[in-house]
C-alpha cells in the first residue's frame, strides 16, 4: 500500500451541490477525469466542466427512474479493487475496469423529505440505495481511495496536490461509515416509529451528531461530549443560539434543560421564572412581568439561587437583567433579549446567555433514555398533565378556587422535581420545594424549612406554606407526610392518590381541616 495515492479519475454523485462546482473545477485543472451522474453531470456541464457519464462506464444506460446507475461491476470494481493484489489488477485489465481514486458522494435528503411531511411514496423515493453502496465500496478500500461525504472537507482536496495520503483518506472512511450508519439510522427509524407504528421498535436505532467536546463531565476526571440527534426532532437547548459567555459545560446543559423544559410548561402562560440548581428547580413564579416573576423566584429560595440557571418564557429586558445579574447566575435562557438586556449581560462575560427563539411543546411525545449496566431504559415522555376536571375531592371539605389554582400549580412543578417531591406554592409562586429525599415527610419538612428561612431572610410576617397548597408527586403511604404539611400551614393538598393507607391519609386531612383532591396520576422523576 502507498501512502499517498493520486487522484487520476474522481467520481462525484451528489443530493447537496454545496461546494460541488469549485470543487470539480480544481480536480479538472489537476487533470483529473470527472466521472457523475445525472443531476450533478448537468451542474457540472452547466458550469461549463468536462464530465463524463456513469454510463459511459458501465454500458448501461440509467434506468427505472434513476434507480440503477451506480450499481455495476465498472463501477464497484473501479472503487474495491486492491491496486497491489496481483488478481484484482488482473481482473480490471481483463475486463477493462477503471481505478475510481476519489468518490465525493451525499445522499439523497431522506431527513429533508421526511421533515416537510412528503407522502410515503415520495419518502420512499428518497431511500438511497446506489450512493451508500458507493460510499461503503470507497470507505473499505480507503487504502487506494478516498471517499468524501461532507462538503467541509472539499478545501482540503481543493488545497492539496492532486493525491491524498493514508492518514487523511482513513479520516474520510471513518466519516464516510458514520454517515451511512446514521442515514440508515434514520430510515429505520421512520420505519419502525412512524410507518409501523411500533412504540418500541426491536432494534432501536440511535445515532447523533457530535456538537461539541465539552472540557469534562460531571467532575473533572470525567470525560464529556455533547450529541445532537440525526434527523427530524424536536428543538431544545441543543439549538439554541448561545449569545455570550464562557463554554457551556456538562452540568450547564444537564441544568438548562430542566430549567427549559419546566419553564416551557408556561408557554401558552403569563409571565413565568424558573431557578433551577442542580437539575432541581428553587424557586419558580409567575408575575406581571418578567422581572416580578424573577423576584418572587428568587425569594423563595435565595440561598441556592446563586450559580443557579435562569429560564424564562419570555423577551427579557433591561429591568429583568439587572435583577439578575445582581448575583452570579451560570445560564441565562429566554426566548429572546432585548438591545438593554443585551448589554447589561454582556458586563458579566462569564454569564451564557441562550436564546431559544421558542419554547418546546410540553405535551410533545417522543422517548427518553437512561444508561445502566449492561443496556439502556427507555420510556416515553412524562407529557402527562391534568385539568380541574381530572380532580376528585376527597375531603369533607371542597377546595376554594384559589387553593385549586395553587394546587395545579404545585403539581406542574412537582412533575420536574426530584422524587420524592414535595412542593408548596400560594398564588402562582413557591413557597418552599423539598427535592429527592429517601422519604416524603422529609420532603415536607425540608420545603417547610426553606420558607421558613425566606420569611426571615426577607423580614415577612409568615412563611408562604401559610395558606398554601401542597403537591405530592406520589402518594402519601403514611399520614405523617400529610401532617407536615399541615404543620408548615398548608390548607389544600393534591397527589395522586392510590395508597393502601388512602383511608387512613384522607381522615388526616379531614381532621386537620384541609381539601385533598386526587389526580390518578404519579410523577415520579428519578
Amino acid at each position: 500500500m502507498s501512502d499517498r495515492v493520486t487522484i487520476h479519475r474522481a467520481l462525484l454523485s451528489v443530493s447537496d451541490k454545496t461546494g460541488l462546482v469549485e470543487l470539480a473545477t480544481a480536480l479538472a485543472a489537476k487533470g483529473v477525469d470527472l466521472v457523475s451522474t445525472g443531476g450533478t453531470a448537468k451542474a457540472l456541464r452547466d458550469a461549463g466542466l468536462d464530465v463524463r457519464d456513469v454510463s459511459d462506464l458501465t454500458g448501461f444506460p440509467e434506468m427505472m427512474d434513476g434507480r440503477v446507475k451506480t450499481l455495476h461491476p465498472m463501477v464497484h470494481g473501479g472503487l474495491l479493487a486492491v491496486r497491489d493484489e496481483a488478481s484484482h489488477v488482473a481482473a480490471m485489465e481483463e475486463h477493462g475496469i477503471g481505478a475510481i481514486d476519489l468518490a465525493v458522494v451525499n445522499l439523497y435528503p431522506f431527513a429533508a423529505t421526511v421533515a416537510r411531511g412528503a407522502e410515503r411514496d415520495d419518502i420512499i423515493e428518497n431511500i438511497d440505495i446506489g450512493g451508500p453502496a458507493m460510499v461503503r465500496s470507497a470507505a473499505k478500500n480507503h487504502a487506494h481511495v478516498a471517499i468524501v461525504t461532507d462538503p467541509a472537507d472539499y478545501a482540503a482536496i481543493i488545497a492539496g496536490d492532486g493525491s491524498t495520503d493514508f492518514a487523511f483518506r482513513k479520516m474520510l472512511a471513518a466519516k464516510a461509515f458514520a454517515h451511512t450508519a446514521a442515514y440508515d439510522g434514520m430510515i429505520a427509524s421512520w420505519f419502525g416509529f412512524a410507518d409501523q407504528g411500533k412504540m418500541f421498535p426491536d432494534t432501536l436505532p440511535m445515532t447523533g451528531q457530535l456538537s461539541s467536546e465539552l472540557r469534562y463531565g460531571e467532575n473533572p476526571h470525567q470525560k464529556a461530549a455533547f450529541y445532537v440527534p440525526h434527523g427530524p426532532h424536536a428543538k431544545g437547548i441543543g439549538q439554541a443560539e448561545q449569545v455570550q459567555g464562557k463554554e457551556l459545560s456538562y452540568n450547564n446543559l444537564n441544568d438548562a434543560d430542566a430549567a427549559l423544559e419546566l419553564v416551557a410548561e408556561f408557554r401558552d402562560a403569563g409571565p413565568a421564572c424558573v431557578i433551577v440548581k442542580h437539575a432541581n428547580p428553587c424557586g419558580v413564579a409567575t408575575g406581571a412581568t418578567i422581572a416580578e416573576a424573577y423576584k418572587a423566584a428568587f425569594e423563595c429560595d435565595s440561598v441556592s439561587a446563586f450559580g443557579g440557571i435562569i429560564a424564562v418564557n419570555g423577551l427579557i429586558d433591561g429591568p429583568t437583567a439587572e435583577a439578575i445579574t445582581d448575583i452570579f447566575t451560570e445560564v441565562v435562557v429566554a426566548p429572546d433579549a432585548d438591545a438593554d438586556a443585551r448589554a447589561i449581560f454582556a458586563k458579566k462575560k462569564n454569564l451564557r446567555l441562550l436564546l431559544t427563539g421558542e419554547l418546546p411543546d410540553p405535551a410533545r411525545g417522543g422517548l427518553t433514555m437512561k444508561t445502566i449496566a449492561g443496556g439502556w431504559l427507555v420510556q416515553t415522555r412524562d407529557n402527562g398533565r391534568i385539568g380541574r376536571d381530572d380532580l376528585k375531592v376527597v375531603t369533607k371539605r371542597q377546595p376554594t378556587a384559589q387553593e385549586l389554582d395553587d394546587a395545579l400549580f404545585a403539581w406542574t412543578i412537582a412533575k420536574h422535581v426530584k422524587s420524592n417531591a414535595i412542593v408548596y406554592a400560594k398564588d402562582g409562586v413557591t413557597a418552599g420545594i423539598g427535592a429527592g429525599q429517601m422519604n416524603r415527610r422529609d420532603s415536607a419538612r425540608i420545603a417547610a424549612a426553606k420558607a421558613k428561612e425566606a420569611a426571615e431572610t426577607f423580614g415577612w410576617a409568615q412563611a408562604r406554606t401559610i395558606g398554601s397548597a401542597v403537591s405530592s408527586d406520589a402518594f402519601f403511604p403514611f399520614a405523617d407526610g400529610l401532617l407536615a404539611a399541615v404543620e408548615a400551614g398548608a390548607t389544600m393538598v393534591i397527589q395522586p392518590g392510590g395508597s393502601m393507607r388512602d383511608e387512613e391519609v384522607i381522615a388526616a386531612a379531614d381532621e386537620a381541616g384541609l381539601a385533598m383532591v386526587f389526580t390518578g396520576m404519579r410523577h415520579f422523576r428519578h
